[in-house]
């Protein structure tokens, strides 16, 4: 009598292990793997080329902070494109070192990984960034915080980019003057440029 064989485990609906594609940029179609962790959501491929199209005058030699950086894709990508560093945030152990793994993968030193939260490491950071991706896992809460640190920390003319999730309230604060703004499934994002003269 043959044997039956066991049923195969389907995937758990929560785990999201995958790759992400470069779009543009000197690693143009590289694919690097991530794994599945709490909160993590990279940006899909229409939503970064559309981005990345936004930000393509500026990226040359600029400085980039990619504050809740999970995967890595924004600040990659940045640098695949020209940008001169980016300082890459993420509290996730593992998926900082993922990102370790992707710049020594990548032959890429115009990278630093910062393995702790947004908070801790813009209250001792220089700052002093071009450009900045503020992606964090939705409605938690994250993006009041990050923005407040920020205060002080940009350059002159920076460019500040938001992800949230489609209808999430997000008052940006007097300084930051919308630019761009679209909306893809679930998803709404902006991108604001730094006003001095606009503040308060």
């Amino acid at each position: 009598m043959p044997r039956r064989r066991p049923k195969a485990t389907p995937p758990s609906p929560d785990r999201r292990d995958g790759e992400v594609r470069i779009i543009g940029g000197q690693w143009r179609s590289r694919k690097l793997p991530f794994q599945s962790a709490d909160g993590l959501r990279p940006s899909s491929d229409r939503l970064r080329e559309t981005l990345f199209n936004w930000l393509s005058p500026y990226l040359g030699g600029a400085r980039c902070l990619d504050l809740f950086a999970g995967s890595g894709a924004l600040g990659l990508e940045a640098l695949s494109r020209g940008a001169a560093h980016c300082d890459f945030v993420e509290k996730n152990p593992g998926s900082a070192e993922q990102i370790r793994r992707h710049l020594h993968t990548l032959q890429c030193e115009d990278g630093s990984v910062h393995g702790r939260s947004a908070e801790s490491y813009l209250k001792v950071a220089d700052g002093g960034w071009h450009i900045v991706f503020l992606d964090p896992p939705f409605k938690q809460s994250l993006l009041p915080i990050a923005v407040e640190a920020l205060k002080g920390k940009l350059a002159e003319d920076a460019l500040i980019y938001v992800e949230t999730a489609k209808g999430e309230a997000f008052a940006p604060p007097n300084d930051w003057q919308e630019h761009r703004h679209k909306s893809a499934g679930q998803v709404e994002y902006r991108l604001y440029r730094l006003s001095p003269d606009e503040a308060d």
